[in-house]
């Protein structure tokens, strides 16, 4: 793989934006596919996105915008997909062009509904993309610190060492660190398990626990998610660098964490719908409780975090008896 292929990004929202940003520090073109036309206007005219990270300045000069996810990936050689996991098969299902010969990056911290399957697994099983053509772009790493320029780590997963660094240095600048990895399937499940325990943190606060239980949950979550990728994808890493154990820090403590607010609200007592309707963005957390909570099942792994998230969210199950009952289970 050479410097010379074209890149996309695939996606209007704020994950998306903040890809797009950081690959225009390095590329003169990046194809930009989003549904929303008046947003394509707006980017071209004010040089922002009008719904997500106002403040980051975007020239559009270097975008190729399109509302046409056809003319994007027909047209680009690395396709980066940053849309929601629950709109992800909505939106392939419109591809009249093929994916065959298309280097597949994965930005989406989710499973898909549909097939209870990661993004790259999905790819792989559904559209037959090899998975030396499968990768995975994931955090610690926050869109709106992105926006502000505040310094940030990604790790570039790939079983093909060559386009991990290819994507990593289209990505790389004075703002954002980059390394790459081989574990793209232990990657992207921590990179959807950390949106579960973000949940469950965020339901901890809504229901007034503190930051000494806090630190036990979080403790006992990168504990749960090592079991989990263990017996879904056995292979030596380290549980501890920051693509695990960073991502999972950062999205359960951070105000900017979505997952967090959801989790808030339900702890609050709010219902599951009238969370989701409040929130502008979606909380991948949600979706992949279910999932996880069914691979777990398959897996028999040990997930007292998952399961009682699973039912509160899908169970309709009382939050401060669930998380009276997980406190037992917690060491």
């Amino acid at each position: 793989m050479n410097d010379q292929k074209k890149i996309a990004v695939l996606g209007g929202g704020s994950w998306a934006t903040a890809i797009v940003k950081m690959l225009s520090e390095n590329l003169k073109t990046i194809g930009w596919y989003m549904r929303n036309e008046q947003a394509i206007a707006h980017i071209k005219e004010n040089e922002h996105n009008p719904n997500y990270l106002r403040s980051a300045e975007l020239n559009a000069e270097q975008l190729d915008l399109s509302n046409d996810i056809n003319y994007t990936v027909k047209n680009y050689d690395v396709l980066i997909f940053a849309i929601p996991s629950a709109f992800l098969v909505s939106e392939t299902n419109k591809l009249k062009t093929t994916l065959d010969n298309k280097i597949i990056f994965s930005a989406i911290k989710g499973i898909v509904p549909e097939t209870g399957l990661i993004i790259g697994e999905h790819f792989n099983e559904t559209y037959n993309i090899p998975l030396k053509n499968i990768g995975v772009i994931t955090g610690p790493c926050h869109a709106e610190e992105v926006a502000m320029e505040r310094l940030s780590y990604l790790t570039i997963a790939c079983q093909d060492e060559e386009k991990a660094i290819c994507v990593s240095k289209a990505l790389e600048s004075w703002y954002i660190k980059t390394k790459i990895s081989d574990d793209i399937i232990g990657t992207e499940y921590a990179a959807m398990l950390k949106n579960i325990y973000a949940v469950a943190a965020g339901i901890a606060h809504g229901l007034g626990y503190g930051d000494n239980f806090q630190s036990v949950l979080m403790s006992n979550a990168i504990r749960e998610m090592k079991r989990f990728i263990k017996k879904v994808h056995k292979m030596k890493r380290n549980i501890n660098n920051s693509a695990y154990l960073g991502d999972l820090l950062v999205t359960g403590y951070s105000l900017f964490s979505r997952n967090r607010q959801f989790g808030n609200m339900i702890g609050k007592g709010y219902t599951v719908k009238s969370a989701q309707i409040e929130m502008s963005m979606i909380a991948e957390g949600y979706y992949a409780t279910n999932s996880a909570y069914k691979i777990k099942g398959e897996n028999k792994a040990k997930t007292p975090i998952i399961d009682t998230v699973y039912h509160i969210l899908y169970k309709n199950k009382n939050p401060k008896i669930e998380f009276k009952k997980l406190t037992d289970k917690l060491d």
